[in-house]
């Protein structure tokens, strides 16, 4: 058997194990491939073996970590992040970078039912699973219609009670829409990838009482997570 791939097999059993838990760096490669006796270029050949099973990843200046399983977040008909995260049994984490408001794209004019030009609320953050970074976010909301958003949101730091703060108590989802596109340097910066990986991007609309009150973009890093449709019929 060639050495890398006894190599692979030896860390893949060890991680099965648990003796490598999800998310802890691995020995620096110096120390492996002594422990092996094997040059760095054979660890490299086991470790892009197994970082193409989705058992390692690489971070570019911190090492090699083992990967935590991609969680499921399903699209349901009501939009609640932590909710959907606890349910999987992980621990949520959102924090919101930037508030401000502006006028309306005319793309966020169109989705929010609004006249040209109509200021929205923007905020933008980082949403993460166990500590670690899985999406980043861009919601707009209605400035007309939520004039205590903005203060809202910097004190609770959460979208869903920040709403709620302004009357609106429940929301659902109208409809999403899905796209594949790659990581740019700074998207990979914050969700900690390399540029040029995977991203699933997301746009949504969501509504109270049938009348818009967000419109939201979410960029996934498609290897952390595994999007599932609900049907509501």
């Amino acid at each position: 058997m060639a050495l890398w791939r006894a190599i692979a097999d030896t860390l893949r059993a060890e991680i099965a194990s648990g003796q490598w838990r999800p998310g802890q760096r691995l020995p620096p490669e110096a120390v492996l491939a002594a422990r092996f006796g094997v040059n760095r270029h054979t660890l490299r050949h086991a470790a892009r073996t197994l970082a193409d099973e989705g058992l390692l990843y690489a971070r570019r200046g911190a090492g090699v970590f083992v990967a935590a399983a991609p969680v499921d977040y399903p699209l349901g008909q009501r939009v609640r992040f932590h909710r959907n995260i606890e349910l999987a049994g992980k621990v949520p984490g959102r924090r919101i970078d930037a508030v401000m408001t502006r006028p309306a794209s005319p793309s966020e004019a169109a989705a929010l039912d609004l006249p040209a030009g109509a200021e929205v609320h923007a905020a933008e953050g980082l949403s993460t699973v166990d500590f670690r970074p899985v999406a980043l976010f861009r919601s707009v909301f209605p400035a007309a219609r939520l004039p205590g958003l903005p203060a809202a949101l910097r004190e609770t730091g959460s979208i869903t009670r920040a709403l709620a703060a302004c009357g609106i108590e429940d929301y659902c989802r109208v409809h999403t829409r899905i796209a594949a596109q790659v990581a740019d340097a700074a998207q990979a910066a914050q969700l900690q990838i390399d540029p040029g990986e995977a991203l699933l991007r997301t746009e949504t609309l969501n509504a109270a009482a049938g009348i818009p009150v967000e419109r939201g973009r979410t960029w996934w890093a498609a290897g952390r997570v595994t999007l599932t449709l609900q049907d509501h019929s």
